[in-house]
């Protein structure tokens, strides 16, 4: 993912709301959400060029997803895919807390990433260049660097998702997906300075991000209920304004799992 919204312990009915955009490449090949075939109990896309994912959920209750952390002047050639951090989460047996413990003892093989990571207890982010934070309520923004740094896009993403709590049903997916596609730029003078182009900041500047060959492949809405229900939604682009594939899953949390 490139920006993660999501509101922890504040809506009265959904404990976790997410709302997220997938920026990359078009001609990367991947795959819409769907349960794997393999491990029918992981909801997912899939990245089909190395094999990890971006966003998932299991039918136990757990869940992560992640940002790269940009800063091309630190990239290394050859490191192992930030996919992969995800998929081993989602398919092992330990909780967040533990399998963040794991990983942190090599996670400096990899390059930047944030990590979002939760269970039926617990919510964490964790990133290679900051800390790890074990998260209260409130509402966070998750884009390039670490947690709530103040780029437009998370700023004005965070304002508009607070905004949108005291929504329920298909007017919260409604406002969620309309925060998505927000494709508004920032001014010159609330650019970031990560190391690329002032071109290519404005550009990544806006919630949806659209050039020729780059852009946000997918919106993503994921909703937790209080009754252990999840409601999973994706919208999935190519080059054009309208949603390619749309896809919507809802299960229940198996009990005392996760």
């Amino acid at each position: 993912m490139c920006l993660i919204l999501f509101a922890y312990k504040i809506h009265p009915a959904y404990p976790f709301v997410l709302a997220a955009n997938r920026d990359e490449f078009y001609d990367r090949p991947s795959a819409p959400v769907e349960f794997w075939e393999e491990a029918p109990h992981i909801l997912a896309g899939r990245d089909l060029e190395e094999g990890g994912t971006w966003l998932g959920i299991t039918r136990e209750g757990k869940f992560a997803a992640i940002t790269n952390y940009r800063d091309p002047s630190a990239y290394k050639n050859g490191a192992p895919t930030r996919g992969n951090l995800i998929k081993n989460y989602l398919f092992g047996s330990q909780n967040a807390a533990d399998y963040i413990k794991k990983i942190s003892r090599r996670a400096g093989k990899y390059n930047g990433f944030n990590l979002l990571c939760g269970d039926n207890e617990d919510l964490f982010v964790y990133s290679n260049r900051g800390d790890l934070q074990k998260l209260k309520a409130g509402v966070y923004g998750l884009s390039n660097r670490l947690l709530d740094t103040p780029w437009q896009k998370v700023t004005r993403g965070k304002k508009v998702l607070a905004a949108a709590m005291d929504k329920k049903g298909a007017d919260l997916e409604a406002a969620l997906f309309d925060l998505l596609a927000d494709r508004k730029l920032a001014p010159d003078n609330k650019l970031p300075s990560t190391g690329i182009s002032k071109e290519w900041e404005k550009l990544l500047s806006s919630i949806f991000v659209k050039s020729p060959g780059y852009g946000t492949r997918s919106s993503a809405v994921l909703l937790i209920g209080k009754n252990k229900w999840v409601k999973f939604i994706e919208k999935v682009f190519n080059e054009e304004r309208d949603p390619w594939i749309e896809s919507r899953f809802s299960f229940r949390i198996n009990k005392g799992q996760g």
